[in-house]
């Protein structure tokens, strides 16, 4: 199945210069979506992962229905001050300002193998820093994994140090 005739491109958005990949149309299909984590699933079945590791929303979007297939454990990152309870907080910076991603302090056991997951790869920002923070807990990464990469945006050289994985790929 050709995902990229499933995913609307819009010139322009949200700025000038800007080409989003809305991927709502890919979700609607449902078979189209089932298709693509499978795909993901077929990808990561041998990686021993225990738990998919997700920033909300958009990655949680790829990242449930990747642990629900590959019968293992979903830990959603979120912004500062969405948790109830103990957490782990991971400060980073960006090109103008910070910015952070917090988990439940025991969601993320040392030693656990953990896939992190997400709908896009642009210049790898939330990825590798999403990975920092798995790896600050002690976890190993085994992977990361995405719907879509913007290969021209440098994102899989951020993460060179870890198997990437995309099904789709543009070059902006």
């Amino acid at each position: 199945m050709d995902l990229k005739q499933k995913i609307r491109v819009i010139p322009d958005y949200p700025r000038e210069g800007i080409s989003y990949k809305d991927i709502t149309p890919l979700l609607r299909d449902g078979q189209a979506f089932r298709y693509a984590v499978q795909s993901l699933a077929a990808e990561c079945k041998n990686k021993g992962a225990e738990l998919v590791v997700c920033p909300k929303a958009r990655g949680l979007m790829i990242g449930a229905p990747l642990a629900y297939i590959l019968g293992i454990g979903l830990v959603v990152l979120r912004k500062p001050g969405r948790l109830p309870g103990e957490v782990f907080t991971w400060h980073y910076d960006l090109e103008f300002g910070g910015d952070a991603l917090e988990v439940h302090r025991d969601a993320i056991r040392p030693g656990q193998k953990v896939l992190v997951a997400d709908e896009l790869l642009a210049t790898g920002g939330t990825a590798y820093n999403a990975i920092r923070l798995v790896e600050e807990l002690g976890a190993e990464v085994v992977g990361a994994v995405f719907l879509i990469e913007l290969t021209g945006l440098g994102g899989r050289v951020k993460l060179r140090n870890y198997d990437t994985i995309s099904l789709v790929q543009y070059n902006y």
